[in-house]
């Protein structure tokens, strides 16, 4: 059995190092910060028995179990990522345990009055009587991915700790900066060595997922022109009103909040303006690749439109794509999928296998030449003060992990 007060020990001691990346830096990572639990990490694999433990200069993490069995399979991988999202401090975080969760609104912090409650997070009735681990309400929680990091070392380690279990060769690699969409940039596939592996990255317990959006970003910058406001008409040209018709002219419903399963969207994340200038900052997305080149389309479209009624460029557009689809590299190896949840079967997890709404290192990996569908590491609302994990769900998690490298070493693959 997997040892649940270890195994929370330690994603403890990780979500207390303080790991955010920074999208305005150039550097790989992208900030000093991840160097600390980088190395963390590094002492961590090296404790508990792993081979060929390396980090390189831009703190990508390597290391081997080596195989116990004589017959020669397939080397399977098992990767997460140690920065946490820029989208909210992950710094001093304070974790909070609910144990015997009664179903009840838990208070994060009273000071503030912020509740974690499921009237809200409907989520939370599935783990009544589990133990959770919460925020205190100030900063997330870091359970993406610390939780996946957590449950793939304990897993090695149980697997070395036990080797009545036997597996072939599993790689085990942990990653800087995939918050910001570069974690698999300078990923060494070649060098890691695995036929195939798994992000431990994914959300609730069951998550089981090997298709993904195709992902843009787009930089919209609206010039205007700013005259003393006494003397401005027919003068002034207003950057913020000109900024505000382009975002008027995206369909109003195609935003995160208004969508769910395979829909696509827009997403307005950030605007910074003034008269002069204003920009506006949109991230697109969209499973269906004729779909989401259509939404790229639009989006010039509507500059174009704007250009031309105001008889000049007062906008311009830049589209950068962030990674596509893993689907397309998944389907001629679904065997790797079928893997995964059969062993979820073995442990007592009932397999959702579904979209997922968002990106992972995965789907740039499996572009790389290294299939890599994603696998729940457990935790909710990520990103954000209403972060929690059931420590359950990494237990279990961590069960799959060691249930797949149980698998591989008994099937043709």
């Amino acid at each position: 059995m997997i040892d649940a007060k270890k195994l929370t020990e330690r994603f403890i001691s990780y979500v207390k190092i303080h790991s955010e990346s920074d999208p305005n830096s150039e550097t790989t990572p992208s900030t000093e910060r991840q160097w600390d639990i980088a190395k963390k990490l590094v002492e961590d694999l090296k404790a508990i028995g792993l081979s060929e433990v390396q980090i390189d200069d831009k703190a990508y993490i390597m290391a081997t179990l080596p195989s116990n069995i004589d017959k020669d399979i397939p080397t399977i991988g098992f990767i997460s990522h140690f920065d946490t999202s820029p989208d909210f401090t992950g710094k001093n975080v304070n974790p909070q345990f609910q144990e015997n969760y009664d179903g009840s609104d838990i208070v994060l912090n009273e000071e503030q009055n912020i509740i974690l409650s499921p009237d809200y997070f409907e989520d939370l009735l599935q783990y009544k009587g589990q133990t959770l681990i919460t925020t205190d309400g100030t900063t997330l929680l870091g359970a993406d991915d610390k939780a996946g990091i957590t449950e793939i070392v304990c897993a090695m380690e149980y697997l070395i700790n036990h080797p009545e279990i036997k597996h072939g060769t599993i790689k085990v690699g942990f990653t800087p900066d995939e918050e910001i969409g570069r974690g698999a940039h300078h990923f060494d596939v070649t060098k890691f060595g695995a036929d195939w592996a798994y992000t431990m990255d994914g959300s609730e317990i069951g998550e089981l997922e090997f298709e993904n959006f195709n992902a843009a970003s787009a930089v919209v910058t609206i010039k205007g022109k700013s005259v003393h406001p006494g003397y401005a008409k027919d003068k002034m040209v207003n950057s913020i009103y000109i900024a505000n018709k382009f975002i008027d002219a995206l369909p109003r419903l195609e935003t995160p909040e208004h969508t769910e399963h395979y829909q696509g969207f827009f997403h307005l994340h950030k605007v910074n303006g003034d008269v002069e200038e204003t920009r506006l900052q949109y991230i697109i997305r969209d499973h269906d690749m004729d779909q989401f080149e259509a939404r790229k389309s639009m989006i010039e479209q509507i500059a174009f439109d704007i250009n031309s009624e105001y008889e000049k460029e007062v906008i311009t557009v830049e589209i950068k794509n962030q990674y596509l689809n893993m689907r397309e590299k998944i389907e001629p190896v679904m065997h790797i999928v079928d893997l995964a949840e059969e062993a979820m079967k073995a442990v007592g997890i009932e397999p959702n296998i579904k979209p997922i709404r968002g990106g992972t290192d995965g789907s740039q990996l499996s572009y790389m030449g290294l299939p890599c569908p994603n696998i729940f590491a457990g935790g909710h609302n990520f990103h954000g003060r209403f972060e929690y994990v059931p420590v359950e769900s990494m237990v279990k998690a961590t069960e799959v992990i060691c249930k797949i490298a149980e698998l591989a070493a008994t099937k043709d693959l």
